[in-house]
């Protein structure tokens, strides 16, 4: 799986477009007790662009927010089915793209992380929109224990929108631990 979405990368960055000698990469549902939350290729137009970002993050002990800014693009690709976004993250040390991919069939995105100082896709969290409200869950690791994530995306209007990471053990008590604030920029993308 991770060398078809790999390969979509490059074919989205490179025009190269070897389809034939691809397979199609598997989709993994979260589990039942997660919700299902479908939605629209177009679900994403919004955030096309470039971006500044004011961040903040609950440090590991759950006691101190840290606040830091940052940029991101977001580029479409094929037709709208894919798109990247490119985090600029300089007085972190590590840069991040967003992968996000729509299955047309279930009518679901898949939103994939990878941050440069680790260098591996994270597990994927799974959703869509509900008018401006977009909802995302998926399951991984924190701090050794397995973990739900839920990713909620709100279009705040053309030029702002908000994205939160929250984590839950049980899946009933949410905390979260990431807030970005977005302002659309008149910079450009790097192409």
């Amino acid at each position: 799986m991770r060398i078809a979405i790999l390969c979509v990368i490059c074919i989205a960055a490179c025009g190269h477009n070897p389809a034939s000698q691809i397979q199609a990469a598997s989709y993994t549902q979260p589990t039942a007790r997660l919700p299902v939350r479908t939605g629209d290729v177009h679900d994403f137009d919004f955030l096309a662009g470039a971006w500044n970002i004011q961040n903040r993050t609950l440090k590991p002990d759950g006691g101190v927010w840290l606040e830091w800014a940052s940029t991101m693009c977001m580029g479409r690709h094929l037709g709208g089915v894919t798109n990247v976004d490119e985090y600029q993250f300089p007085t972190r040390g590590f840069n991040a793209m967003g992968l996000r991919v729509f299955n047309l069939e279930r009518r679901q995105w898949a939103i994939y992380w990878i941050e440069s100082r680790v260098g591996t896709l994270l597990p994927p969290v799974f959703g869509g929109f509900d008018g401006d409200r977009g909802e995302f869950y998926g399951e991984d690791e924190l701090n050794g224990k397995p973990a739900l994530f839920r990713f909620v995306w709100n279009k705040l209007g053309p030029d702002l929108a908000r994205w939160e990471q929250a984590y839950s053990f049980d899946g009933k008590e949410w905390r979260t631990n990431w807030v970005m604030e977005l302002t659309r920029t008149k910079n450009t993308c790097p192409t």
